[in-house]
């Protein structure tokens, strides 16, 4: 059934819906239009919905439309990322472009001063809870005229351990305001969460932007683990011209491993983890985003929170820990009605877990006939001396064979983020 709702018909001030009308926001999705009446209404809400389901247009239009300069932090938004609290930051700002705030991210990795500047005359704060805490402690953030907490990505949140320090920082929240909290799932600690601390809270929920249709679930094995990364290099090969590929690997190792190896073959890839610097992270991504690099290699700190738009394939390298790991994983693709695959890598080892994963759902994915494939020696990296070769490597375009993506400018999907 088509969605014939308006932003207008929700409620949302003019400001804000000219910036949707230049950003060509034509309708509302099902988050927001079920969750912005009760938003504008001042309730608490929780909301079910998955990364990209337009959730951030759907909370910070209605912090934007209750808040004014001049009364200090009024509203803060608490991310589980680094990355989420920048991209939230930009969304933010874009939709108070005829309200001018002053909008900040706060988060750790990066220098705490100008931070502490900023925060003098914030009005909103979107930030992760490890930095809030040390404002918290520094007594360099005034938390008492806050009238709206969002809980981002709150499962998120509980996966990475962080329900502790969001308690710690409710704490200091007044007890009279709107909470809003908005996670891909509800688990029992983040229901509990929502109970001691919302008043009353609207449930909706809003089903996953992923098109099953349009998703197509592989599986290659199982193959022999020293035949895995050539098997890779095949199908990312075969597929690579039609799109962003998204590689997934458990660790920050492995999540090297692959990157600097099809760096050494002459594949543009990069790699995205915790271990880098906020700065990098940012370049990186940016740079995924723009379609300079086309083949990211990522832990699972690029399977929540990241609307990227334009992965036409998702790689499992290695097996994920569980079925909603999974899930997570393979809704960075076939999102807003585009098509998608998805590829799953099955080692030797991997046949056990691959089994329990799978084994009700084994119609879902279904068996690619693995090809002829010739062995590609990799190599073991380590230690900072490596890191410099590395980046040598992927700076030798002699050495790279594939093809240079014309640049483009970042453009928000139009179902927000």
């Amino acid at each position: 059934m088509t969605n014939t709702t308006t932003f207008k018909q929700l409620g949302i001030i003019e400001p804000i819906l000219r910036v949707c009308s230049e950003e060509k926001f034509i309708r509302p999705t099902e988050i927001q239009e079920k969750s912005i009446p009760h938003i504008n209404a001042g309730k608490d809400v929780i909301g079910e919905a998955a990364t990209g389901s337009g959730k951030t247009l759907a909370f910070a239009s209605g912090i934007i439309q209750r808040i004014n300069k001049g009364q200090g932090i009024q509203a803060l938004i608490v991310t589980p990322t680094r990355e989420l609290a920048q991209q939230v930051t930009e969304m933010t700002r874009e939709l108070s472009r005829y309200k001018p705030l002053n909008i900040f991210a706060i988060y750790g990795g990066v220098s705490i001063n100008p931070q502490i500047q900023n925060l003098k005359r914030a009005n909103i704060i979107i930030g992760t809870p490890g930095r809030l805490i040390d404002h918290i402690r520094r007594n360099t953030i005034n938390l008492k005229n806050v009238k709206i907490l969002v809980l981002d990505e709150c499962d998120r949140l509980l996966d990475m351990g962080f329900i502790p320090d969001v308690e710690t920082i409710i704490r200091q929240l007044p007890r009279n305001r709107q909470t809003l909290l908005f996670s891909a799932t509800i688990p029992f600690e983040v229901n509990r969460l929502a109970q001691k601390y919302m008043d009353n809270p609207i449930d909706v929920e809003a089903e996953p932007l992923v098109d099953p249709k349009k998703l197509r679930q592989f599986y290659y094995g199982p193959v022999h683990d020293s035949l895995k990364f050539s098997l890779l290099v095949h199908l990312l090969r075969y597929n690579m011209k039609k799109g962003l590929s998204l590689i997934f690997c458990n660790t920050r190792r492995y999540t090297d491993f692959v990157a600097r190896n099809l760096a050494d073959i002459g594949i543009k890839a990069t790699s995205l983890h915790g271990g880098l610097t906020q700065s990098e992270r940012t370049k990186r991504l940016n740079n995924f985003q723009n379609q300079q690099t086309k083949i990211l290699v990522a832990t699972d700190v690029a399977a929540r929170g990241l609307d990227i738009s334009g992965v036409t394939i998702v790689f499992n390298y290695d097996l994920p820990e569980n079925r909603k790991q999974y899930i997570h994983r393979i809704g960075r693709t076939a999102r807003a009605g585009k098509a998608g695959n998805a590829i799953t890598l099955v080692g030797q080892r991997d046949n056990e877990k691959f089994y329990q994963l799978f084994r009700d759902s084994r119609n879902t994915i279904k068996k690619g006939e693995v090809p002829h494939i010739k062995k590609i020696e990799t190599k073991r990296f380590s230690s900072s001396s490596h890191r410099r070769n590395f980046s040598r490597a992927q700076n030798n375009k002699s050495h790279r064979r594939s093809i240079k993506p014309k640049s483009r400018k970042v453009q928000y999907s139009r179902y927000a983020v």
